[in-house]
């Protein structure tokens, strides 16, 4: 099952929807109290069966196609997004850092994310070396607390795409890398979240992302230096995931900074991070 949030008018509010094919519909009509796929993931797996057993029943004519709705981020009040770093060896490689010691953690600041077909906006007063990094999400579905990595996978709600757009000079100024990746939109997500059982295995997923239509990154999640159910281990050891905790995986390699010349963003550009069993995450650049 796929589920987005979806603008269905201009005057409304995102609302949580399923997404089948090129249609949608709001799940309020599947009989669902949950207006974010926050407050559906706290319901509970009773509530996301009831809602796949409603979608299977569900008349054509109750469907809309998505060409009528905008589409918001895919995750609406997460409790954290957390962003693992240099988690594929060809990236910290053409970075020149090292990946050796362990997880790079960072969080990145909710007023990031941003929606399929939304804008990024450039702070070119503050970078002209802002960069793309395609990366698969992961959304935890129920609290995990010292899990193994045998059983982390059991914890996974659903899966979704990221652009973890990064401003590379402020990223080696600071000794932090929360805020070069924490500007307004710096964190597309989307377009959907793919619930856990259509992806039964996060380390066999193609992952791509084109920069107006060259292919800059081309790759897949089995490269990963750790993977999915050894990041949730780690990270989980004396500290709790909350249910909708987000974990942006790392970008494989491809970067813009290592490009020769270097393949920056600017206003104008357009950016699609493409994966597997997700769909294509679109955005476009503009002035800030």
């Amino acid at each position: 099952m796929k589920l987005a949030h979806l603008i269905f008018s201009p005057d409304t509010t995102p609302e949580l929807a399923v997404v089948r094919g090129e249609s949608c519909v709001p799940v309020r009509s599947l009989g669902s109290s949950a207006r974010t796929l926050q407050q559906h993931i706290e319901a509970g797996p009773a509530a996301n069966r009831a809602l796949r057993t409603a979608v299977s029943t569900c008349a054509a004519e109750n469907w809309t196609p998505l060409t009528d709705v905008t589409f918001a981020p895919a995750v609406i009040g997460a409790p954290i997004t957390l962003a693992v770093g240099l988690n594929y060896d060809e990236h910290a490689s053409e970075l020149s850092l090292d990946n050796d010691s362990g997880p790079v953690l960072f969080s990145l600041f909710p007023n990031s994310h941003g929606a399929h077909g939304g804008e990024v906006p450039i702070p070119v007063h503050l970078s002209e070396e802002v960069d793309y990094e395609g990366e698969l999400g992961v959304i935890i579905g129920k609290a995990a607390k010292n899990v193994s990595a045998e059983e982390a996978l059991d914890f996974v709600f659903g899966y979704t795409a990221v652009n973890d757009i990064t401003a590379r000079n402020i990223q080696f100024q600071e000794p932090q890398w929360s805020r070069c990746k924490s500007f307004d939109g710096f964190t597309p997500v989307g377009p959907v979240v793919t619930t856990a059982d259509e992806i039964p295995d996060p380390q066999k997923l193609g992952i791509t992302t084109d920069v107006d239509g060259l292919r800059v990154q081309d790759s897949d999640t089995s490269f990963m230096v750790r993977s999915v159910a050894e990041l949730i281990a780690s990270i989980s050891q004396s500290t709790t995931l909350l249910p909708g905790t987000v974990i942006s995986t790392g970008s494989p390699g491809g970067a813009g900074r290592s490009r020769k010349p270097p393949l920056y963003l600017v206003p104008g550009t357009e950016v699609t991070v493409t994966i597997e069993g997700i769909g294509a995450l679109t955005s476009t650049c503009t002035q800030a």
